[in-house]
């Protein structure tokens, strides 16, 4: 059963030289083809998860706010036809804040989205040139204001740890972005992505990318800024007033089953693991041939999953909850975490554990990577 559905639109304008994701720039677009094709993979997703209705549907990409209205109305009509809706559905969809793509969201409101995540990912019109962005500060700042006016919620990403970045421009800037009052913030550092202009860069001495050290304290400084004005973190680069976190992501990071459609997409249903043909035009391919844009599907064993819902459930503050994750693998729960290492990093004060449950502290957050490797159980690694 599935009850989240992730549609993925691979269309830029640009590719970002940061950009590793699933992301084409093409000189045209035949929508007809593409509705037809996104409508049969949602048809075959809901043939085999269904029960329960849909509590939050993510248009992501790519850059999914260069769709056309209509074909996300209809995509969410379909949606609901095929699962039906909770009430208190969340309906999101990924922008750019450029003019162009804001001029769309009234329509897009109509359509049924009720939150945006806007790609701001600076203040500074240098830096948004440095990024390859499109647009410009005061063009983002139009678009955030006019989301406001049509969405009831509104997010917007930010990138820091940049070249060079000190604290005090930073906080200038986070100060600036936290003035617009959007109940959620995605606050990324900067990493140099294999395969990315930005890689090459870098290996060319371009520029360097800011050391780990300075890259920690921005770091810090992020959390308590965020967490003064009401933003705590919830997840380790994700901020949110109360009841505002992003219901879609919290399904990944809380490692329930969710549909993905579309170039790309991955899903997680009934213990299999599915991915779609990359390639926008493999995908229209596959879609047109099988009814489906289905390269990969994968049984999980259940070491594997109780492995990645520790990976994805411990970038949360929450944590997770050993016992009831032990229920519902049938995993006997000494297994799932190595007990002298978690006590060894709760005595350092990177780990809390209340009962069953444990989670990384403010101070053991910034390490996530190297903690995992250290926390998650041998038997899970290994799986």
């Amino acid at each position: 059963m599935a009850r989240a559905l992730y549609i993925h639109w691979p269309f830029c304008l640009k590719k970002c030289p940061y950009c590793d994701f699933n992301s084409h720039v093409r000189e045209g677009v035949d929508l007809a083809q593409w509705q037809a094709a996104l409508l049969a993979d949602m048809q075959h997703e809901a043939e085999i998860a269904t029960g329960e209705p849909l509590h939050s549907i993510f248009f992501g990409g790519g850059t999914p706010s260069l769709m056309p209205p209509a074909l996300v109305g209809a995509l969410l009509e379909e949606a609901e036809q095929l699962w039906g809706f909770d009430p208190a559905i969340e309906i999101t969809l990924e922008g750019n804040p450029s003019s162009v793509e804001a001029s769309n969201f009234a329509a897009l409101a109509a359509a049924g989205v009720n939150r945006v995540s806007l790609g701001v990912q600076s203040l500074e019109d240098d830096t948004l040139h440095f990024l390859g962005r499109l647009h410009g500060v005061d063009e983002a700042l139009r678009a955030v204001a006019t989301a406001q006016e049509n969405f009831d919620r509104v997010s917007i990403d930010l990138i820091y740890a940049r070249p060079g970045q000190t604290g005090e421009q930073w906080a200038g800037e986070l100060a600036r972005a936290l003035a617009l009052g959007t109940n959620h913030m995605s606050l990324y550092q900067l990493t140099i992505e294999p395969n990315t202009r930005f890689a090459t860069d870098v290996r060319l001495n371009k520029f360097s990318p800011l050391e780990d050290e300075p890259a920690a304290d921005l770091y810090a400084l992020t959390q308590e800024m965020t967490a003064a004005e009401g933003l705590p973190a919830y997840e380790i680069s994700n901020h949110a007033r109360t009841g505002q976190q992003s219901r879609h992501n919290l399904t990944y990071w809380r490692y329930q089953d969710y549909c993905g459609i579309g170039p790309g997409a991955h899903g997680r249903r009934q213990g299999i693991a599915t991915e779609r043909h990359k390639k926008p035009e493999n995908f229209l391919a596959s879609a047109q041939a099988s009814g489906h844009g289905i390269k990969t599907e994968r049984r999980l064993g259940t070491a594997e999953q109780a492995s990645e819902a520790l990976l994805v459930g411990l970038r949360l503050a929450e944590g997770v909850d050993l016992a009831a994750l032990a229920t519902r693998f049938g995993i006997d729960r000494a297994a799932l975490v190595d007990a002298e290492r978690l006590a060894l990093h709760r005595e350092l004060g990177l780990v809390r554990q209340d009962s069953e449950r444990i989670a990384l502290t403010p101070a053991g957050m910034p390490l996530l990577d190297a903690l995992l490797g250290e926390i998650v159980g041998d038997g899970l690694v290994s799986a």
